[in-house]
């Protein structure tokens, strides 16, 4: 049996592992793919965004720069309309230049020839040649007298050097007065609201790339990363690379398998590329630890079954049969004897007395379990059987009467009803053990097969109640009874970060005052008695609204929760200090004197709030209370 219970829950180990491990490849590599896609998605709206805001800033410069030189151009004129004699030198016209900030100025007249200019190579320079020049034009053939043109960046006529010039026409005379700028701002701006410069300075992770492509030309206007692998984007062709928007994996150059993530902006298709190496680099290893964690858990699973089933299952079988073997052969007399569980010993008492008695196995074992005093009950019922066996503790146990238990026992399937509600409310953090009442409880064990049900039931109340006591006195100070401080702490934290909306709390910090020289005095067991008398007068606040702490010594806590306004907290608080005022302790020589406590708190509402500064700030209150005023409490401000 052994062997082949082994050989089994290897194979069905073995397809588990499988399974999960297919199951785990499957979803790890979507998940990967997903992150991946999410990751793209983000750097390429992260560009997006840059060339947008470059687009915004390119903008705003040169309409501030096209209002600013079109003012120089006019002030040029105006200057030249009323101090003509300006035009007399290159000298005078190099300092109005000077003056206006420009790096040229040209005067026409209808001719549309420079007449003077403060760059003298460029006097005599006819505007009706190049096209540069020639966009100043409709200016001279307008009839107007206040006529402009701004032009953009471009290499002028003379020397095609990138020049901004502004045209306006001149007072009085026919002609146009030119200024002439090389605007770098706007040149600087202009280049970084390109996709070379945007990507040539955005951060990429190993095995990234990204491109730009134009939609109509299909070329790649912009790119990072090796120059076989845009080669390879741009063989793959523009419809293929926008099927992309989701992610794809595209062959490259190379025969590469990449992963590329597409996005249209603007006439531009922009991409991000990773290669199968980097994007899958991590996974393979992950793959394999999980499948190395799953060997390692089925052959530990698979020998602790194994153990645990020869030990507690196939060594009792085998006791079983063999005595039961012995007592089919005519045996009688044979003893069966089975340890290693009460289950084993049960059933082989049970055979042992059928076998001696020859009755009915039913109310024979049932005297046996009671006889023996071991808190212990069983039932079982077959499908042929029109009742179920229990033995006699089952109804003590499960708090039933005779009456009741009997009454169950007469009907298989409200019997049965019956376990399953009791197992519907299993006790906190406990393994099949219920409540059978206000300090009762049970642990069932219960099995359903094809051909009917049974089970155990075991007395588990004085278990639970000393895991109770246990945690009690962990929780406790043992002289005062009051909760431990970090104990508290969490509880206290729990009800902060469940602060209703309109509710506020407040922490208080206690110090008790002279208890020092009480105790030096009259010794530690008067001492002892004075905290104890503190501590009762802190037990006797109300548990709906207080919870109260021993924190070190002579030093205790509040949390004050539950209610909406300060004026409610202050009137607790000021009951339990006139309260400290009515209690007097016996000092043992006859004398008494009254408690006397120092406080310090502070309030909130804020459920985000830590109960570690909370607690700091209060205790901040209580030494301000120590130092001026002892006897009182004193509050800060309500933090909100």
């Amino acid at each position: 049996m052994q062997k082949i219970f082994k050989k089994y829950t290897i194979i069905i180990m073995s397809i588990a592992v499988l399974s999960i491990l297919v199951i785990n490849f499957f979803l790890s590599e979507n998940a990967l793919r997903g992150r991946q896609l999410e990751t793209f998605h983000a750097k390429i709206d992260q560009v997006i965004q840059t060339m947008e805001n470059n687009q915004t800033e390119l903008a705003s410069i040169k309409k501030n720069l096209d209002e600013d030189y079109l003012t120089r151009a006019r002030a040029a004129a105006y200057v030249v309309e009323k101090n003509p004699g300006v035009l007399d030198s290159v000298e005078e016209l190099e300092n109005l230049a000077s003056l206006l900030n420009v790096d040229e100025l040209h005067v026409t007249e209808s001719d549309g020839i420079i007449r003077y200019s403060s760059v003298p190579k460029y006097i005599g320079l006819d505007f009706h040649n190049g096209k540069q020049m020639r966009g100043f034009l409709p200016i001279l053939e307008s009839a107007g007298g206040d006529e402009y043109i701004i032009q953009e960046a471009q290499p002028n006529t003379a020397e095609k050097k990138m020049m901004k010039y502004v045209g306006v026409s001149r007072k009085g005379v026919k002609g146009l007065v030119q200024v002439g700028l090389e605007p770098v701002r706007q040149m600087e701006a202009q280049e970084r609201n390109t996709y070379d410069y945007i990507f040539s300075r955005f951060p990429t992770d190993v095995g990234e790339g990204f491109f730009a492509m134009d939609v109509d030309s299909g070329e790649i206007v912009a790119y990072t990363g090796r120059s076989e692998e845009i080669a390879g984007l741009e063989d793959r062709g523009l419809e293929s690379l926008k099927k992309c928007e989701t992610g794809a994996f595209q062959t490259l150059a190379g025969g590469t398998q990449n992963y590329v993530v597409t996005r249209s902006h603007e006439g531009v298709l922009i991409g991000a590329f990773i290669s199968n190496a980097a994007l899958y680099h991590t996974f393979w290893k992950n793959i394999l630890l999980t499948f190395l964690y799953l060997l390692a858990v089925e052959i530990v699973a698979v020998l602790l079954l194994n153990y645990l089933v020869k030990q507690k299952v196939v060594s009792g079988i085998h006791k079983l049969r063999d005595g039961l073997s012995r007592i089919t052969k005519g045996e009688l007399g044979t003893t069966v004897e089975v340890g290693g569980a009460p289950e084993f010993f049960d059933l082989s008492h049970g055979i042992n007395s059928m076998v001696k008695s020859v009755v009915n196995s039913s109310d024979r074992i049932s005297k046996i379990i009671a006889m023996s005093q071991i808190p212990l009950a069983a039932f079982e019922y077959q499908n042929d059987m029109d009742y179920v066996f229990v033995t006699s503790k089952l109804g003590e146990l499960l708090d039933m009467d005779k009456e009741m238990l009997e009454r169950y026992t007469k009907e298989p399937a409200a019997f049965l009803q019956m376990i399953r509600v009791f197992m519907e409310g299993p006790v906190e953090n406990e393994e099949d053990v219920y409540r059978a009442g206000a300090q009762k409880y049970v642990r069932i064990h219960f099995t359903i097969e094809e051909t009917g049900y049974y089970g155990t039931v075991t007395d588990a109340t004085k278990e639970m109640m000393d895991k109770r006591q246990m945690l009690y006195e962990n929780n406790h100070d043992q002289l005062t009874g009051l909760a431990r401080y970090p104990y508290f702490k969490e509880t206290a934290s729990q009800v902060l970060c469940s602060l209703k909306e309109d509710e506020i709390c407040a922490c208080v910090m206690i110090d008790l005052d002279a208890f020092k020289s009480i105790n030096d005095t009259y010794g530690h067991d008067v001492g002892d008695r004075y905290l104890q008398e503190f501590a009762q007068v802190m037990k006797e606040l109300p548990k709906d609204h207080c919870l109260v702490s021993r924190r070190s010594g002579d030093e205790f806590c509040i949390f004050v929760f539950g209610f909406e306004t300060e004026d409610e907290i202050r009137t607790l608080l000021d009951g339990f200090w006139k309260e400290l005022h009515t209690r007097a302790v016996s000092l043992g020589t006859g004398e008494k004197c009254m408690i006397s406590a120092s406080g310090g708190y502070v309030c909130t509402n804020d459920r985000e709030m830590s109960m570690i500064r909370l607690l700091q700030q209060a205790d901040k209150e209580l030494y301000e209370v120590k130092r001026k005023n002892k006897g009182h409490y004193s509050w800060r401000q309500c933090t909100r």
